[in-house]
């Protein structure tokens, strides 16, 4: 399958968005921390959607997806595939409504996740841990069903639910000029340069992505998308490719994605725990390990840093 699933959402998309998730979506906090800006060297500005419902950034994307579907669309329910957060999403975003969810799970997903699928209400169906399989058993429950795809990063609703995000940040911390998202599929990255320079076009944009999961650096790298990456890495959430249309985001907003080690990202995350007395999973971690790895390209910045997830399996933890 090819992820062409949409057209990039203009600011516009992304502003009716808001509009439209408002009364379900949290508005999340910004928070600070003395002791990581010392260690950076910059002022650093933590957009903490690990405390969104569902604990991810991923309900925006969802609820705006459901929502924005007409009555007799909706009236089939909704079908994706997920390793975890957007799963989750999309259920609670479907229940908001009183539709289905059909969610497609790969054996192997974190367990507190999957768990957090089935509380929020929806069906899950198995399949084997790869994005063959995913996509061949998403494609089934359609059929069945005739539920509406709503695709983890390429659906165009989902990308400027995400873009959201960004809206609240630049009211809560005006005055940023960088600002850093977590890299997997490209949905909040994309969502969020479109949204970030619609209102400040000078705002210089990095994306963190792991190392043994780096095919969105080695694409914009290689001036093309690279799809032969076999994802290794911790960062379960970050596994997924980069999709086509959100690739071409990311290079048409000069996104500068550096990439983390496993080892870089547990250290992050250790000290968001710590010092910023926040609970984030590992993929999260990502963008404070990319900020210390790179200190200079943050030194003396006001920086948007976007925690995307607190979905842990506590029982689990990486370190």
């Amino acid at each position: 399958m090819s992820y062409s699933l949409g057209n990039l959402p203009s600011f516009e998309q992304i502003r009716d968005a808001a509009a439209r998730i408002a009364p379900h979506a949290r508005v999340t906090p910004v928070l600070r921390s003395d002791a990581l800006d010392a260690l950076s060297g910059a002022e650093l500005h933590f957009k903490c959607e690990n405390l969104q419902r569902g604990g991810a950034f991923k309900f925006r994307g969802a609820c705006n997806a459901v929502w924005a579907l007409s009555d007799a669309q909706a009236a089939h329910g909704v079908v994706t595939h997920s390793s975890g957060n957007h799963g989750n999403a999309l259920a609670m975003a479907a229940a908001t409504r009183g539709i289905a969810a059909h969610v497609v799970v790969p054996e192997g997903a974190v367990r507190a996740k999957i768990e957090a699928i089935e509380r929020a209400g929806a069906i899950l169906h198995r399949c084997a841990p790869t994005q063959l399989a995913r996509e061949a058993m998403t494609a089934e429950v359609q059929r069945a069903t005739g539920g509406v795809l709503v695709h983890p990063y390429a659906d165009t609703q989902v990308m400027a639910g995400q873009g959201t995000v960004v809206l609240e940040l630049l009211q809560q911390a005006p005055g940023l000029d960088a600002l850093i998202t977590p890299v997997g599929g490209g949905g909040l990255a994309s969502g969020a340069a479109i949204a970030a320079h619609a209102i400040n076009p000078s705002l210089s944009l990095f994306g963190a992505e792991p190392l043994g999961a780096d095919d969105a650096a080695q694409s914009l790298a290689h001036g093309s998308r690279v799809t032969t990456v076999v994802p290794d890495t911790l960062c379960d959430g970050l596994r997924a490719l980069v999709g086509e249309r959100n690739l071409d985001a990311l290079r048409a907003h000069h996104v500068d994605v550096i990439t983390v080690s496993d080892a870089e990202t547990i250290a992050a995350m250790q000290l968001l725990w710590s010092e910023l007395k926040q609970v984030v999973e590992v993929s999260s971690a990502t963008v404070l390990a990319a900020i210390l790895k790179r200190r200079e390209r943050f030194a003396g910045r006001r920086v948007g840093v976007v925690l995307t997830g607190g979905n842990v399996d506590l029982q689990a933890l990486p370190w």
